[in-house]
C-alpha cells in the first residue's frame, strides 16, 4: 500500500475512503495533498475491487479549510519562483483545477462526506464529486471575491450545473460562509446528518451502489452524465447511449442483470472497468468529437 503524508486511504469491502489528514491545519490544501489525492485516484481507478469512493476530513472541525496560505515548504497557492511567467507556462495552472479534472475523469462514483468547514478549494473540490452529504456542523464558503481572486478548481463550470446560475452567482458574489441547511436548500448537498452519523450515511449510500450495480454500467453512466449534459444538442447523447446500449446489452453484465432479476437474488456482475468497457470508450477522444 502506498504511504501518504497528507491523506489517509482505506479500502474495505469495495469502498475506498480518502481522508484529508492535516487536522492541525484544518486539513488545508497543499500541492502535496493535490498530488497525493491524484495518485490515490489513479490507484483506485485501477483497482476493480473498489466500487465507490468516499471523501472526508480528519477530525470534527473541518473537511478542508481552503488552500494553506503559509505551508512549511513555501509552496503556497500564490508563490512562484517565476512570478512573471508567460500565461502558457505550466506553472500557471491552478492546483485545484488539476485535482477536479482528475476527479472528473474517475470511473468510480465519488461521495463527499463533509464533516466541517469547507471553504475555498475545500468547497470547490467537492463539486467534482457526484453526491455530497454534510454534517449539521458543516460550513461552506466560496470566498474568492473576498480575497481579491476568482473561483478556481473549474468551479465556474461545475457549480452552476449543480445549483443553477442564480444560486452560484449569489454564493460567489457575496463570498459569505453559509451553513449546511442553506447548502441543502440551495441544492449543493443531498442530505444533512448529525456529525456522528455522517460516515454511516455515506457508507450506506456507497454500499447500495457497490452491492447492486454493474461497475461497467456505473463507469459509463458517470461519464455520460457529466459529459453529455453539457453537449449542445441531445443528438450527442443519443449517439453515445445508442452505441452503449447496443454493445452492453450483448455483454455478460446484461445477461447477469436479467438472470439475477428473474431469480430474485443479488447480482454478481463479472464486468470490470479496467478491461471491459465498450470498445468506443472513451468516445470523447475520437477525432472530431467536441
Amino acid at each position: 500500500m502506498t504511504d501518504y503524508n497528507q491523506i489517509l486511504v482505506d479500502k474495505a469491502d469495495g469502498i475506498a475512503t480518502i481522508t484529508l489528514d492535516r487536522p492541525e491545519k484544518m486539513n488545508a490544501y497543499t500541492p502535496v495533498m493535490m498530488q497525493e489525492i491524484i495518485a490515490a485516484m489513479d490507484d483506485i481507478d485501477a483497482d476493480d475491487a473498489v466500487r465507490a469512493v468516499i471523501f472526508t476530513g480528519s477530525g470534527d472541525r473541518a473537511f478542508c479549510a481552503g488552500a494553506d496560505l503559509t505551508p512549511e515548504d513555501g509552496s503556497g497557492p500564490f508563490s512562484s519562483d517565476r512570478p512573471d511567467a508567460d500565461l502558457s507556462d505550466e506553472i500557471v495552472r491552478d492546483g485545484g483545477g488539476r485535482l477536479t479534472l482528475r476527479l472528473f475523469n474517475s470511473t468510480k462514483p465519488l461521495i463527499a462526506a463533509c464533516n466541517g468547514v469547507a471553504v475555498g478549494v475545500g468547497a470547490t473540490m467537492q463539486l467534482a464529486m457526484d453526491i455530497r452529504l454534510a454534517a449539521d456542523s458543516a460550513r461552506y464558503g466560496f470566498v474568492f471575491a473576498r480575497r481579491g481572486i476568482v473561483p478556481e478548481a473549474c468551479s465556474s463550470w461545475f457549480l452552476p450545473k449543480i445549483v443553477g446560475i442564480q444560486q452560484a452567482l449569489e454564493w460567489t458574489y457575496t463570498g459569505r460562509i453559509f451553513d449546511a441547511a442553506e447548502a441543502k436548500e440551495g441544492g449543493l448537498v443531498r442530505s444533512v446528518h448529525p456529525q456522528g452519523e455522517l460516515m454511516d450515511a455515506a457508507r450506506a449510500l456507497a454500499r447500495e451502489i457497490a452491492d447492486n450495480t454493474s461497475a461497467v454500467s456505473i463507469a459509463m453512466t458517470r461519464a455520460m452524465m457529466w459529459r453529455l449534459s453539457a453537449a449542445d444538442h441531445p443528438m450527442m447523447a443519443h449517439r453515445v447511449d445508442s452505441r452503449a446500449i447496443y454493445r452492453m446489452s450483448k455483454a455478460p453484465d446484461a445477461a447477469e442483470g436479467v438472470r439475477s432479476f428473474l431469480e430474485k437474488r443479488p447480482p454478481d456482475f463479472p464486468g470490470r472497468p479496467s478491461g471491459d468497457m465498450p470498445d468506443f470508450y472513451p468516445w470523447w477522444d475520437e477525432p472530431g468529437y467536441e
